[in-house]
């Protein structure tokens, strides 16, 4: 193990002898993201419309329209269901 906490082996920090890190390696993994995938898979949603009163008077908006991106890389399935 080095010195600098940064640098060392994630095994080396963890007990894997600990009755979690025991369950993580017996889960089927595999099995799990096969399942849940379409679960958490991008869909595209109808809008809420809304009248909003401003100053200016009543405008129409349209809510929570298409599909949800928002530039971000999707989690594992794993981290998810932890």
């Amino acid at each position: 193990m080095t010195d600098d906490f940064f640098r060392s082996r994630l095994d080396s920090m963890i007990d894997l002898r600990h009755p979690l890190a025991v369950l993580a390696t017996r889960m089927p993994w595999a099995q799990l993201e096969a399942t849940m995938a379409p679960l958490f898979a991008h869909r595209n949603r109808e809008g809420i419309a809304a009248q909003v009163i401003d100053l200016f008077g009543a405008t129409a908006q349209l809510a929570g329209a298409g599909v949800s991106a928002a530039g971000r890389p999707r989690l594992p399935i794993r981290r998810m269901l932890g």
